[in-house]
Parts: structure tokens; sequence; C-alpha cells
């Protein structure tokens, strides 16, 4: 199963995606704010995962390529946070990207996770979709408010990191599946109305 945009399609891992992947997590513009850079062995094992939890599921974090070309350029999705992890409100459904800097600026991002979002309201029900990230990360913040994303304003620290850590401390994004509503209505007033 794969799901689709004006632009793009969100779908399930190939071979041919592995060493496009470990170039993504090998760069240091991509990776700023997570705590490294993976080697191509952690690439492949992580994308691995990916690939699983789709295979399991039915979605999760789906590879993402350019309908124009077939390029591989990263990936869109959800993913289910356990209810040990230190993250606040979990268990809970997050969504997430990590595209190529080189497709940055495109509005690729805000696309295909709103996509995402659509899915996880409309198939999978969910009651609201969360995303946290460093509070360093303006970049993904602006997309979180692109989708209509509201700051809890509950800051916490990722469980993973040393609290001295500079990535350490998180912000956290929610909305929910009335919000969402409420807002495809609107949009959709507006453009029966134009």
């Amino acid at each position: 199963m794969s799901l689709e945009t004006n632009r793009l399609i969100l779908r399930q891992w190939c071979n041919q995606d592995y060493p496009l992947y470990a170039k993504l997590t090998a760069d240091t513009d991509v990776m700023r704010y997570f705590p490294a850079c993976l080697s191509a062995e952690q690439s492949f094992a992580q994308a691995t995962t990916l690939s699983n939890k789709i295979a399991e599921r039915g979605w999760g974090f789906w590879a993402v390529e350019l309908k124009q070309s077939g390029e591989f350029i990263g990936f869109i999705g959800l993913n289910p946070i356990d209810a040990s992890s230190g993250i606040p409100h979990a268990p809970m459904i997050e969504i997430g990207w990590r595209l190529m800097a080189s497709h940055w600026g495109r509005g690729y991002a805000t696309e295909g996770a709103a996509r995402a979002l659509e899915y996880a309201f409309e198939v999978l029900h969910a009651a609201e979709i969360y995303a946290f990230t460093a509070l360093v990360n303006r970049p993904s913040q602006r997309v979180m408010v692109k989708l209509a994303m509201c700051n809890t304003g509950e800051d916490f620290n990722h469980p993973a990191l040393p609290a001295e850590h500079p990535l350490a401390h998180h912000c956290l994004f929610r909305l929910s599946r009335e919000a969402w509503l409420r807002r495809n209505a609107a949009h959709s007033n507006q453009t029966d109305i134009g």
C-alpha cells in the first residue's frame, strides 16, 4: 500500500533506497538536530527496521519518492511511541520526516506529512497525533505549525540524551482529530466560495 500527494509517493522501502538513505543519514546538515550521523551499517539497519514495521502494521515511516522522477528523497510518516518511552503523553503516535537537504525548501515535508495525518485520522482513527523535536530545530517546528499542530508548552528533556546535551531539551506539538476536521471543513468552505 502507498499514499500519494500531488508530487509525492509514500511507500514501502525497497533495496535501492538503502544506499541513498545511508547518504542522507551521513549528511551533517540533515543530521544537525540528531545526536550523530549514522554509519552505512547503522543506516541500513534503521531502514530495515522501518520497513519491517510497515510490513507488520501497514503504516510507519514510509519511504518518499518524487512522482515526476521516481527519486528517493527520504521518509515521512507515523510512528507509535511506547508508554515506557519517557515521552510526555505516551503511548501515542508521532508524525515525523527526514528529507535530503537538496530537497529542502520545496514544501515536500509539509505536503507528505499532511497526507500522513489524513491517513492517521481517517484510516487509523487516531484521536490525536504528536510531533516533537529539539528546541533548536526551528525548521521542523515551522513544518509543525504549517500542519496546524499546536505547541503544547510541555517542553521536556529527551530520555535518550543526557540533560546537558545541547539537543536534549525538546518541544511537543499536538493536533487533535477534531481540530483537523474543523480545519479541513473551513478549507473546503473557502474552496467552495472561491
